[in-house]
């Protein structure tokens, strides 16, 4: 039997025909002089995804980690200080990465399946009299764990404690997903990627900049060459970039927007919120647990399920995968082989989502997790998108 492979991994996400077809065209020149009516309004309109008025857009060709590194050296110098947190492997890496470039980072340990801790963050902002840290990171989605962290509230922490320090987001798995209001809550560097909520393939990092993060990127002195603010910014204004740009994911990001302005932006919010709740629902159902700890940490756009004890959760995904042709995604690092992961982002539907309800409780029937009860999960995300859905926008 063929199988038809079927993604639910939490990026990459599947690529919509009108984004597929926006992409498969011939090459052309990144140069040619009506070039510009492509790309300026392509920006602003990244803008309005992002909320943002007053702040800029970049495009990288690189993924999200690129953004990250174009965030860090182009707004902080070797040995600044950092604050962040530490409850996933994407939360992490970030870490990493800031290390590695000479910064200071001053983490804070969390519970994997928790998110920002606001209350510890306000009260290590409050003590820092002399402002020594200069930024503040936070993972608004820790794509690892299936948590969502408060950023809104994050900005209120900050600002009652009168701190200077800069607001980076990672919204990878976020934006253009959930809400993100770049403006209103104050973010001074944004980042995001073009496979999961942007519905492209890998190759784009989409990143915001505010005003103050753009007069912070005139003073530093950190190297950086290929992901220099400055040569975008000149270039950029024109309409073209500084070296030759991905221009088939370009047009794919064209018709992107397209769709999401389309559906409406709070719409898109809307769908991804009521996703989410029927996996959750099919969760219960089996009688597993969240990796997220509590309600407050629920992820719209992925969900990380606990296996039984004793049970390696690699089992049930190599399975679903070889038998079902269902990819779902892998527990890393600490929740390695203690969760799989249904990722709800992008291009779905309830029809879609009950294909990997349906194929994770087969696998996990299948490998022996027979607490599992047959149509249990099925049953329940069945009837939370029959009656609940009727009230969405068609």
């Amino acid at each position: 039997m063929v199988l038809v492979r079927s993604l639910f991994v939490p990026g990459p996400t599947n690529v919509p025909d009108t984004v597929r077809k926006a992409i498969d065209v011939p090459m052309e020149d990144h140069r040619a002089p009506d070039l510009p009516n492509f790309i300026l309004p392509l920006f602003e309109d990244l803008k309005k995804v992002f909320k943002t008025k007053t702040g800029q857009v970049f495009l990288f060709p690189a993924s999200g980690t690129g953004g990250w590194e174009a965030s860090m050296s182009n707004t902080l110098n070797p040995g600044d200080k950092v604050l962040a947190a530490r409850f996933g492997q994407f939360s992490h890496l970030w870490i990493n990465l800031c290390e590695r470039l000479g910064l200071e980072v001053q983490i804070v340990e969390c519970e994997w399946g928790t998110g920002v801790p606001l209350e510890i963050f306000g009260e290590i902002l409050a003590a820092d009299k002399t402002h020594s840290i200069k930024a503040v990171l936070a993972t608004q989605n820790e794509t690892a764990t299936g948590v969502k962290s408060d950023i809104a509230n994050l900005r209120v922490v900050m600002d009652e404690a009168k701190h200077p320090a800069m607001l980076y987001v990672d919204g990878v798995s976020s934006i253009a997903s959930v809400d993100f209001q770049m403006d209103k809550w104050g973010v001074d560097l944004a980042v995001s990627g073009s496979q999961k909520g942007f519905m492209l393939p890998a190759g784009l990092a989409i990143m915001a900049a505010s005003k103050k993060a753009l007069e912070a990127s005139k003073k530093v002195t950190m190297r950086r060459c290929y992901f220099d603010f400055k040569d975008m910014i000149a270039t950029n204004a024109t309409g073209y970039f500084p070296y030759t740009p991905p221009m088939t994911l370009l047009r794919g990001l064209r018709a992107s927007l397209d769709r999401i302005f389309d559906e409406g932006l709070e719409n898109v919010f809307e769908r991804h919120s009521f996703l989410a709740e029927g996996v959750r629902r099919a969760v219960s159902a089996w009688g597993l647990n969240l990796c997220a700890k509590s309600p407050q940490w629920y992820s719209d756009t992925v969900t990380a399920i606990v296996v039984p004890d004793g049970r390696d959760a690699n089992d049930v995904i190599k399975h679903a995968y070889n038998r079902y042709g269902l990819s779902l995604g892998a527990g890393l690092s600490v929740v390695a082989g203690k969760v799989f992961r249904i990722g709800h982002l992008g291009d779905l539907n309830e029809l879609m989502l009950m294909s990997a309800i349906s194929g994770a409780e087969m696998a996990m029937r299948d490998v022996g997790i027979l607490e599992v009860k047959p149509g249990s999960g099925v049953a329940a995300a069945q009837e939370f998108y029959r009656i609940e859905g009727q009230a969405l926008p068609k």
